[in-house]
Formats: C-alpha cells, sequence, structure tokens
C-alpha cells in the first residue's frame, strides 16, 4: 500500500468508528447527550459539581454547543441548571432523579451490542485489535510531538 492509502485508510476508520451506534438506534439520548451525562455523573460520585464550561473542554465542543444540549435535556427532565450559592455567573449541571435510570438503560444496551459484537469477532482478535490501535496511538503521538518540536525548533 502507498503512503497516501495508509493515510487514506486513517480517516476511514477514524470516521467509521465515530459513528459507530452502540445503542442500536434504540435510545433516548444521542451520543453526545449520553457523553455529557456521563460527564456529570462522574463528578457527581465524586462528590462534585460541574459546569458548562468543563463540560465543553471534556467534551471537545463550545461552550454554546453545551448549552444548547443542556437547555434540551432540561426541556427533557433530564437535567438541571443549578446556581452556584457563591458566584452568580456560575450554574452547576445536576442530574434529575430519572436521569440516572435513563443512562443506565442505554448503558445496558450498549453492553449488549459490545457483547454481541465480542462474540462475533471473538474476543482474542478483540484484544489484538486494542492492543494495536494502542501502539498505532502512541506511535502518531510520538510523531506527531517530534514534528512540533522540529517546527518550534525552525521557527
Amino acid at each position: 500500500m502507498e503512503i497516501n492509502e495508509y493515510l487514506i485508510k486513517c480517516f476511514q476508520l477514524m470516521r467509521n468508528m465515530e459513528n459507530i451506534d452502540f445503542f442500536a438506534g434504540a435510545h433516548e439520548l444521542s451520543r453526545t447527550e449520553f457523553r455529557l451525562l456521563r460527564e456529570v455523573i462522574l463528578d457527581e460520585e465524586k462528590g462534585k459539581s460541574i459546569i458548562s464550561s468543563e463540560l465543553a473542554r471534556r467534551l471537545g465542543i463550545t461552550r454554546s454547543a453545551v448549552s444548547q444540549i443542556v437547555t434540551k435535556m432540561e426541556k427533557d427532565g433530564v437535567v438541571a441548571r443549578v446556581a452556584s450559592p457563591t458566584d452568580r455567573k456560575i450554574a452547576y449541571i445536576r442530574l434529575s432523579e430519572n436521569a440516572r435510570a435513563v443512562f443506565e438503560e442505554q448503558c445496558k444496551e450498549a453492553n449488549a451490542t459490545m457483547e454481541r459484537i465480542v462474540s462475533e469477532v471473538g474476543e482474542e482478535k478483540i484484544r489484538q485489535f486494542f492492543a494495536l490501535y494502542d501502539d498505532l496511538h502512541d506511535a502518531i503521538e510520538k510523531v506527531l510531538k517530534e514534528i512540533a518540536q522540529e517546527r518550534a525548533a525552525k521557527g
């Protein structure tokens, strides 16, 4: 394979992996809503509260996008904005009472889908795939860091 073909395959793999729907289309939350809810739950389990700007950073989206998503989820009764007792500019994103049940149901769906995939491909192949992915990821990170250092040294 030529180098350009490797690059194209990498881009295809990233796009294909990003588009996998582990909920098999039967879910209440979008993937981004699910990830947002997961971040809220993780912080609540640590006894912490999370704000929109931190959610935006963790999800890799804009604060405006987080605000739109939270507004929709608030209307759906999944989350609520709670004003900070010390700073009027800050609102924490908290779970509603039924949010954890929705989240856990979708986790079950995603796990069931993944279980079927592992059964189809085989556990050993899945492990090998992830080990190879980790090696590739590490190599990409290393090379990109080296390139950045080389560019910084030149300029």
